[in-house]
């Protein structure tokens, strides 16, 4: 196996939208194509939002997209880790203790913005003398605490998505590694986590470029290595808008109920933002075989819903009746591989074999548009049930009789015998009519 391992670390407090699953599967095509390991990481700090619910469901989403994970580990279980990194840090001089309160801060970064200075922590912490620092204890405050950067140097890396990338520190804050109330930042939970599991490479959104410079550097202060680094482009709306205040209405969940198919799903988010055109797979290997990092590039990923249903719609088509097999049982749609071969060209989701299989099974009001035609159609049935074969020659014969051709002969025949103007061939579905319900709807009868 290849040493390439990578993570897709999610927090359970919330559903996975498209932004964070795309993030997830490139992740997971990545480390597949190279032969490495994919972790999950579940980033569960927040222990106010932080639910088993939503846990689970990121773990269903997952196994639905058939997205399986190597290994896996939790933050919550890792609270010693952190506190024994964030005492090394101290230990070094590289993390400092700061007593100000939220408004105290707020009102830091007022002044400077309003003095036309970037809002970067002035460092007040490092001038605390003991006794200063005793008295804040001593009304009952206490600290946060902030990394040190070294605002000397200019961080830079060669990202895999955006190219060469500089960063010049003293732009920046000191981050804050732990809060007041004694919880864990992702700032520095998450260097620990990528130094203790050996994450050798990191894909992540554009958002945190800022923040991979203040890890590289936190990276290097705890003597770990420093991953490789790649920021994809955010996903945007298709009229180009941020898909921040959507996202709710594209949970994975919803749009698996919708009638989304997994492929679907996986095969746009693969290729948005790439130079690759988007094709129509039902599973992931052709993804992993031609996944390359080198083909996404810095302009807006934009995504559209539309896209996806009708990209749904080619999926169904190339899916094979075995793999759907138990969904139509549940659909109560028989026929089997005949009738899904009939009608999933016409599908833009699975559950429409379902209404097509009404139309055959069950009672429907017919559409007449041509009575005289549909009753000679009617008398010039060929005896016994029919089937695709009868077609050909009974409508050549329906036609000779009346005189009739083209949309004129077969759209009437369509509208009784199906009451839809448009869909599956007609010839495939007569079996399932059968004789006696195909003979009534051409007499204009409900059957």
């Amino acid at each position: 196996m290849s040493t390439e391992k990578v993570r897709f670390a999610p927090s359970p407090t919330g559903l996975l939208h498209v932004g964070n699953l795309r993030t997830a599967l490139v992740n997971y095509l990545y480390a597949r194509h190279a032969g490495g390991a994919f972790m999950l990481r579940i980033d569960d700090t927040d222990t106010e939002r932080s639910t088993a619910e939503f846990e689970a469901a990121i773990r269903a989403d997952l196994t639905w997209m058939g997205m399986v994970w190597d290994t896996e580990d939790r933050q919550s279980d890792r609270l010693g880790r952190y506190d024994e990194a964030l005492q090394e840090l101290l230990a070094a001089g590289r993390a400092y203790a700061c007593y100000e309160t939220a408004e105290e801060l707020a009102l830091k970064r007022k002044s400077q913005l309003m003095a036309g200075k970037p809002p970067v922590y002035d460092r007040a912490g490092l001038r605390l003398s003991t006794a200063e620092k005793a008295a804040f204890e001593a009304e009952g405050r206490r600290p946060h605490y902030r990394f040190l950067l070294d605002h000397e140097s200019e961080v830079v890396w060669q990202d895999l998505v955006r190219g060469p990338q500089s960063i010049q520190m003293s732009s920046l804050s000191d981050p804050v590694l732990l809060r007041e109330d004694g919880r864990v930042i992702y700032t520095l939970a998450s260097v620990v986590d990528d130094r203790d599991h050996g994450i050798t490479t990191i894909l992540r959104g554009e958002d945190h470029v800022t923040n991979s410079a203040a890890q590289i550097q936190l990276f290097e202060a705890l003597g770990a290595a420093v991953p490789k680094m790649g920021h994809l482009a955010l996903l945007a709306g298709a009229d180009g808008e941020g898909l921040s205040k959507r996202l709710g209405s594209l949970s994975i969940s919803e749009l698996r109920e919708s009638g989304i198919e997994a492929g679907t799903i996986a095969s746009l988010l693969a290729r948005i933002g790439t130079s690759q055109p988007v094709e129509a797979h039902t599973g992931l290997a052709p993804l992993v075989e031609a996944f390359d990092i080198g083909h996404f590039g810095r302009a807006t990923a934009k995504f559209d819903a539309e896209e996806l249903r009708q990209l749904n719609g080619r999926i169904l088509q190339q899916t094979e009746f075995a793999a759907v097999a138990d969904r139509l049982a549940d659909l109560q749609v028989g026929g089997g591989a005949v009738f899904w071969e009939a009608v999933r060209g016409n599908l833009s989701q699975l559950a429409e074999a379902q209404d097509w299989w009404q139309i055959c099974a069950a009672p429907i009001a017919p559409v007449i548009e041509d009575s005289a035609l549909c009753n000679a159609a009617a008398d010039l049935l060929p005896d016994g049930e029919p089937d695709a074969a009868v077609w050909p020659g009974w409508t050549k014969a329906v036609g000779e009789a009346t005189g009739k051709k083209g949309r004129a002969l077969f759209m009437p025949l369509r509208l009784a015998i199906t009451g839809r103007p448009s869909g599956p061939e007609v010839a495939a579905l007569l079996s399932y009519i059968g004789r006696e319900r195909l003979v009534a709807r051409l007499r204009g009868q409900q059957a």
